[in-house]
């Protein structure tokens, strides 16, 4: 008895002693815990990117993906997706909440999966714009991305062709044909896309033989997070549109004020969010600014629309230079550019009705209903009879009363001296007609 207990206390003591070691072996090794979170965008893949890279650049000795997403673009999904794959360091996703649709693509590139309990991944089908399916050649390039992500770690493909195609029945994982495929944590693991159900990072780093390694925490920079919230495709309509909207109305308030800078800060702001994220250079803003001052001269020295026509051509430039997608930025500057087009004409139209130009243009009228007459009339005259001084061709000279007055006959022509009587008198305008013998 004495001997059982003395070598089971001699195992416990070498097995501690063995844990001991590994501890202080992992003390030296720093693990990355990455952020994927919100939106998969253009921005999020300018994070990704220098998350991995500063991994490499430091030299440390795991990455995890902590992904908690909707899902998002599949453009930035597919080059966030490169990026883990051909990180140099070893990489894990590790699903936190969920990782749906992009977010699912981007789990499957990684060396490793794990899952938190109660989490989600899959529903993985192309959508296009108006919410719908995108059409076939879309889905048919996003299905074979599934397909290598999959075979990429040795998982049978058949799953992930399932989370983004309705059409193949898996009624055992609860996706019939006609839905798409998502996995919870212990589905995952039975079917072999999840290696372990982890609760925490201690049981993450566990699971990688990293216990005792030092955590450090890829946050979200301030400047990347606005990087991100201004080069989201609904975001960037909106600033061009009040970009453009405030320079309008400053054209038509007097100094500089609010709807001025309204505009230069969403414009700057657009430019801005583009540079961090990486998807600008300075010649952009560069090429703005040199638009901008084309327009100007334009406005103060008309060249018959040339300078107008290059400062636009230079501003639309800019903006395509410092975006990551033409057709969104050009979608956008069409809208910017309708939205602009209706302030403009709204704008001449009440522009002496509103704001501070109430009080630069003048609001009072000289009106009849006031008392003001431009002409004054002789209504008195009416009646009354006299005689051509000259002849009327049709307008000439009469003497009406003891005033010499100039008339225009009823008619055509009248001869010198002939009577004629006044028949109206509006304004300056006196006209006679030759007075019939009683």
């Amino acid at each position: 008895m004495f001997r059982i207990l003395f070598f089971a206390t001699l195992l416990a003591v070498a097995f501690s002693a063995v844990i001991v070691s590994a501890n202080e072996s992992n003390a030296s090794k720093t693990v990355y815990f990455v952020p994927v979170e919100q939106t998969v965008e253009r921005g999020l893949e300018a994070f990704m990117n220098r998350a991995v890279q500063t991994a490499e650049e430091e030299g440390v000795d795991h990455i995890v993906f902590e992904l908690n997403t909707p899902g998002g673009r599949v453009d930035a999904a597919g080059e966030i997706a490169r990026t883990v794959r051909e990180s140099s360091i070893p990489t894990t996703a590790y699903v936190v909440e969920e990782a749906m649709s992009a977010g699912a693509y981007i789990a499957l590139n990684a060396d490793e999966i794990l899952m938190a309990p109660s989490t989600r991944m899959g529903s993985a089908q192309v959508i296009d714009g108006s919410g719908n399916a995108a059409d076939d050649k879309a889905q048919s390039a996003w299905l074979a991305n599934m397909r290598a992500a999959a075979e990429l770690r040795d998982r049978d493909p058949i799953y992930a062709l399932a989370m983004a195609d309705p059409r193949i029945d898996l009624p055992e994982l609860g996706a019939e044909e006609g839905e798409l495929l998502t996995l919870t944590a212990s589905e995952a693991i039975s079917v072999n896309y999840a290696e372990a159900i982890a609760d925490s990072r201690d049981d993450v780093l566990a699971y990688l033989n990293l216990e005792g390694a030092t955590i450090q925490e890829f946050e979200v920079s301030l400047a990347e997070q606005i990087a991100r919230f201004v080069t989201s495709p609904i975001v960037i309509p909106i600033l061009l549109s009040i970009g453009s909207l405030g320079l309008i109305l400053e054209l038509y308030s007097p100094g500089f004020g609010i709807p001025g800078i309204m505009g230069i800060s969403s414009l700057l702001l657009f430019f801005y969010g583009h540079l961090v994220a990486g998807f600008a250079g300075f010649e952009g803003l560069i090429l703005f600014v040199v638009g901008a001052a084309l327009l100007v001269l334009e406005v103060f020295s008309p060249s018959f629309g040339i300078f107008g026509a290059l400062g636009l051509g230079a501003i639309i430039g800019s903006l395509v230079m410092s975006s990551f997608d033409t057709t969104v930025i050009l979608y956008s500057v069409l809208i910017a550019g309708v939205i602009s087009l209706v302030a403009f004409f709204t704008v001449m139209k009440y522009v002496d009705r509103i704001g501070p130009m109430k009080k630069m243009i003048l609001q009072d009228a000289t009106s009849t209903e006031l008392g003001y007459v431009s002409n004054e009339h002789r209504v008195e005259l009416v009646g009354l009879t006299g005689q051509t001084l000259t002849v009327l061709r049709p307008s000439g000279t009469a003497l009406i009363g003891d005033e010499r007055l100039d008339v225009v006959s009823e008619g055509g022509y009248i001869e010198q001296g002939k009577k004629v009587k006044v028949i109206s008198a509006v304004g300056s305008r006196i006209v006679v007609r030759v007075e019939s013998a009683e």
